[in-house]
Order: structure tokens, then sequence, then C-alpha cells
């Protein structure tokens, strides 16, 4: 549970058409997006994101934790959506809430987002992060699998922190389709995987705009200061 004074606050994904890596035009905002847009991005099993810390705790080949994602954000299979620098400290302390419009050629792909604090550096520190296969998008009961290119509206399991941004730093949304070897690559065939040997390439997309508001809800702790206005 947040505390009590906790009150949440949605941010929403926008760019102009180029959210792939830190180098894009991903944008974090408080405003609703204006325009509708779509960032794609392709997610071939056989070149996976690689894992750069988080919730790993079993595998000698990867370190749990919090550590730099700055490289890795630069590859075009992700999107990457960054706040202005804040003016002021913000605390986020509890449930993350993410909703996401997206859709594929393929019948199945995986979702993984991260929430990461930015320093002035440029230094990107993963916060917390969350993981779907989209065929379980509607419960684990049953598969259900993507018609091609379709638009689906996708809530992620919650992502959960504890974490002052200080003045100067930005937040970051960070978002691609696999982080091996972390988590075992969805090879995008809607089979079993681990069987198989065959993958197929997935061309994702994510869309945002005032009908499709992709969004990130955080829980934002008032200061010190604010409480005693």
């Amino acid at each position: 549970m947040p505390p009590r004074d906790a009150r949440p606050v949605t941010y929403y994904l926008d760019s102009d058409g180029g959210a792939a890596s830190s180098n894009g035009n991903g944008r974090l905002t408080t405003a609703r997006p204006r325009k509708a847009a779509q960032d794609p991005y392709t997610y071939d099993p056989l070149k996976p994101t690689p894992s750069v810390g988080g919730q790993t705790c079993c595998f000698a080949a990867a370190k749990a934790g919090s550590f730099d994602q700055s490289e890795v954000q630069k590859r075009p299979d992700v999107l990457v959506y960054t706040s202005d620098p804040l003016t002021e400290t913000l605390e986020v302390t509890g449930p993350i809430q993410v909703s996401l419009y997206f859709s594929s050629d393929a019948k199945d792909t995986d979702l993984m987002v991260k929430l990461v604090d930015v320093d002035p550096d440029g230094k990107a520190f993963n916060l917390d992060e969350q993981a779907l296969r989209l065929r379980w998008r509607e419960g684990d009961d049953r598969p259900v699998f993507m018609e091609a290119n379709k638009v689906y509206k996708v809530d992620l399991p919650p992502l959960v922190t504890s974490n002052a941004f200080l003045a100067g730093h930005r937040i970051r949304v960070a978002i691609s389709s696999s982080q091996f070897p972390q988590y075992e690559r969805n090879l995008n065939t809607g089979g079993r995987n681990y069987d198989e040997k065959d993958p197929v390439i997935a061309h994702n997309v994510l869309h945002h705009g005032p009908a499709q508001l992709s969004s990130i809800v955080l829980s934002v702790v008032p200061t010190k200061a604010k409480r005693t206005e």
C-alpha cells in the first residue's frame, strides 16, 4: 500500500513517431498528447535486448540490482520516453500502473517495461520493471493470441518502488520485447518456445494519442513543504 498522502499522477507517453532509442524523440509528460502517433520497433529473438541488472536472483551470468541502462537504451529495439528535468524533488512511493496501446504483426510477443531514474550526466538507473507475455494479457487461465496489426490496450502487472527523483533528474520509461538472459526469449510463434528452433521476427508498434492514452501512473508523495501548505 502507498503512504496515506500519496496521490496518483499520470504521465503520458508521447513522441513525434521516433521513440526508438534514447536518441529519439520519446517524451514523458503530464500533459495529454494532442496528436496520435506510433512508435515502431523490431524484435528479433536472435538479437535480443540484453538484460542489465533488474529482478534476477539465480543466474550466474546476470547480476541483480540497479545498473546504468544508458548503453542498452541506445538500441533501436528499445522505446524510450523521458521527462523534462525536474525542478524539484519528486518522491514516488507505492504501486505504479502501466497501460499501453500496442500492436504487432506476430501472434504473440513480450512486453518489458522499466521505470528509470536518469541523472544530469545521462546515467539511467533501473528502479523496477515488469514483463508480460501478451498471450496472457487477458489472464493466465487460457492464451489469447493477437490478430496481426490490431491495436490492443494492455495493462501490465503493477510495478512498485520508493524513490526520490532529485531536482535535475528525469523520469524515464523504457519498453522492449526482451531482456535476455534474465527472461526467456519469446520466439513470437505462439508455440511453446522451449522446444522450437525457428523464431519469428516481430514488428511491434506502441500507439499513443488523444484516443490511445499510453501512460504510467505514479504514486507521488507530497514534499514536507507541500504537506504543511
